[in-house]
C-alpha cells in the first residue's frame, strides 16, 4: 500500500501540505502589507491627473464580479465531481477535468485585470490592499478547482466498479466543500471578518469527516483485498477535500487581514 494511504503517511502529507499553503499565504500577506505601506505613505505628483474615482470603482467591481464568477465555477466543479461519482457517470467526471481550464483561463483573466488597474488608476491604501487580496484569492480558487478535477479523475476511474459503501463520506465533506467556497467569497466580497471566522471554522467539519472516513475506509481495506483499490481512490479523492477546506481557511485569513491589517492563523 502506498505511504501516503497509511494513517501516518497520510497525517504526515496533509500536515506538511497544510503548513506550506499557510507560508505561502503568510508571505503573500507580508507582501501586500508592505505595499500597502508604501502606497499609503506615496502621494500623486499632480492630483490633477489622478484617474477618476468612478474609473477605478468601475473596473473594481469588474474585477470582484469575476472573482465571484470564478467561486461559483469552482463550487459547481466540487458538486459536479461527487455527482459524478456516486452517479457512476464517468463522462461527467471527464467534463468536470475539462472544465478546470476554463477556472484557469478566468483565474489569467481576472489577475490582468488587477494588473491593469493597479498600473493605470493608480490605487492607493485600502484599495490597493484589496485588489492585491483579490489576486492571491484567484490563486487558491484556483488550487480549489485543481483539487475537484483530481476528485474527477479518482471518480472516472470508480466509475465501472460498485460502490464501496456509497463512499463513506465523500458526498457530505463534498457538500460542505461547496458551501464553504460561497461563503468565504461573500464574506471577502462585504470584507466581513465575523462571517470569515465562521466559514474558516467549519473547516473542521471537514476535517472530521475526513478523518472518520479514513479510518472506516482502512478498515473496509482490512476485511477484504477486494476493497483496496476502490477503497485507495476514496482515500485519494478525501484528501483533496480536505486540502480544499484548507485552501478556504486560507481566504478567510486574507477577509481578516483585509478588515484588521493582522496576520491571523485562523486553523492552528
Amino acid at each position: 500500500m502506498p505511504d501516503e494511504l497509511t494513517p501516518d503517511g497520510a497525517a504526515h502529507e496533509t500536515q506538511v501540505e497544510a503548513q506550506t499553503a499557510r507560508q505561502d499565504a503568510d508571505v503573500v500577506r507580508e507582501q501586500i502589507g508592505a505595499i500597502f505601506d508604501r502606497a499609503g505613505a506615496r502621494q500623486p505628483a499632480n492630483p490633477m491627473f489622478h484617474p477618476p474615482r468612478e474609473t477605478l470603482d468601475r473596473e473594481m467591481r469588474e474585477i470582484k464580479d469575476n472573482v465571484l464568477r470564478m467561486g461559483s465555477m469552482v463550487g459547481d466543479q466540487i458538486r459536479a465531481a461527487l455527482s459524478a461519482m456516486v452517479a457512476h457517470d464517468a463522462e461527467a467526471a471527464t467534463a468536470v477535468i475539462i472544465g478546470d481550464g476554463r477556472i484557469n483561463e478566468v483565474q489569467r483573466h481576472v489577475s490582468a485585470l488587477i494588473s491593469t488597474v493597479i498600473a493605470t488608476q493608480q490605487p492607493v491604501a485600502r484599495d490597493l490592499r484589496f485588489l492585491l487580496a483579490l489576486d492571491h484569492v484567484t490563486y487558491e480558487l484556483e488550487r480549489i478547482g485543481d483539487h475537484a478535477s483530481s476528485v474527477a479523475k479518482q471518480a472516472r476511474k470508480l466509475a465501472p466498479e460498485p460502490p464501496l459503501k456509497n463512499y463513506v463520506g465523500l458526498p457530505e465533506m463534498g457538500e460542505i466543500a461547496a458551501q464553504l467556497v460561497h461563503g468565504v467569497l461573500r464574506a471577502l466580497v462585504d470584507v466581513d471578518q465575523a462571517t470569515a471566522r465562521e466559514v474558516a471554522a467549519r473547516d473542521d467539519d471537514i476535517d472530521a469527516l475526513y478523518h472518520s472516513t479514513f479510518d472506516e475506509v482502512l478498515e473496509l481495506m482490512r476485511q477484504s483485498p477486494e476493497n483496496v483499490d476502490r477503497g485507495a481512490r476514496i482515500l485519494f479523492a478525501a484528501h483533496y477535500l480536505e486540502r480544499i477546506g484548507d485552501r478556504v481557511t486560507n481566504i478567510a485569513e486574507d477577509v481578516v487581514f483585509l478588515s484588521t491589517g493582522e496576520i491571523e492563523d485562523l486553523n492552528p
